[in-house]
């Protein structure tokens, strides 16, 4: 069978066959319109592609086809203003992190990107180098600094360091409102012409994700934790310099081999270490290395 589409003033003549089991990527593609835009063309006829590929692969069977349509139905069901079950879909299965990884590659040395995550919040309020960011005077407290710098080692001016943690309890503060201070264990701090940055918060601890849902009881049916590894969140903006989304992990947390996001890199693990005297007990050194737009 052929359809006859419009194209650049002529017609043109396309092949669209009845749909086979063999043929099938190619009866679902050539349904697509002439002028679609050519970056979506691209993206759908490969997601048939490897859609139809896996459905081949594992020999699907229609039970197991409606209770895939039942688990996708309850996910966007529990999903709201506050709770993305579809991201953290998307978290567990390390599609967050690959996408991360193809749009942030960056130079040997230069501080590496991971997650985002879902606890942060815009408008944390500025704070001056030094101050502590846990208002709420719980957990082990600990001095953060090091220095903002660029791929040359020189220091950057103006860097906007904006950080937040879950508390002793593994809570953001977002996640108990009216338990928890407003902008506990959050702040942004800007650096000064030396690139350094210094602050108090916490000895951060791993929590669990939101695991009542589809994708917890995805993680159980495949014999998954639903764990984080401990860890500060970081996003670092500066004139001329790309955005950095990182963490620093907890060097010796129990989950850094097997977080459920799959967030944790080499390179992030961070020092955490026991101080002799003063009032935080632990101090967690760390450089920060930006790439120029």
């Amino acid at each position: 069978m052929t359809q006859t589409f419009a194209k650049g003033g002529s017609a043109t003549a396309v092949n669209v066959p009845y749909f086979t089991e063999e043929g099938s990527v190619e009866a679902v593609n050539a349904r697509m319109g002439p002028d679609v835009p050519p970056r979506l063309a691209d993206v759908m006829a490969g997601l048939i592609k490897h859609l139809h590929a896996f459905v081949k692969d594992v020999h699907l069977t229609q039970e197991e086809w409606e209770y895939a349509i039942d688990f996708l139905t309850k996910t966007g069901q529990i999903c709201s203003g506050e709770r993305q079950e579809f991201i953290l879909l998307s978290d567990t299965l390390g599609v967050s992190m690959l996408v991360d990884a193809i749009n942030n590659r960056r130079p040997p040395g230069a501080t590496e990107n991971t997650v985002f995550g879902p606890f942060h919040v815009e408008g944390a309020p500025e704070r001056a180098m030094g101050d502590c960011i846990s208002l709420d005077g719980k957990g082990e407290r600990c001095l953060y600094d090091g220095r903002v710098i660029d791929i040359h080692g020189n220091p950057v001016q103006g860097a906007r360091i904006d950080v937040w943690s879950d508390n002793d309890e593994g809570f953001y503060d977002v996640q108990q409102p009216g338990i928890q201070p407003k902008w506990n264990n959050r702040g942004i701090f800007v650096t000064g012409a030396d690139g350094k940055y210094s602050f108090v918060g916490i000895k951060p601890v791993s929590y669990p994700i939101p695991d009542d849902g589809p994708v917890g009881q995805m993680l159980g049916h495949l014999g998954r934790h639903p764990y984080r590894p401990a860890h500060m969140h970081y996003l670092v903006t500066a004139p001329g310099f790309q955005k950095l989304v990182t963490h620093t992990f907890v060097g010796d947390d129990p989950y850094l081999e097997s977080d459920t996001v799959f967030g944790v890199k080499a390179t992030l693990v961070a020092p955490f270490e026991r101080t002799a005297e003063g009032p935080e007990p632990w101090h967690s050194p760390f450089d920060f290395v930006l790439v120029p737009e």
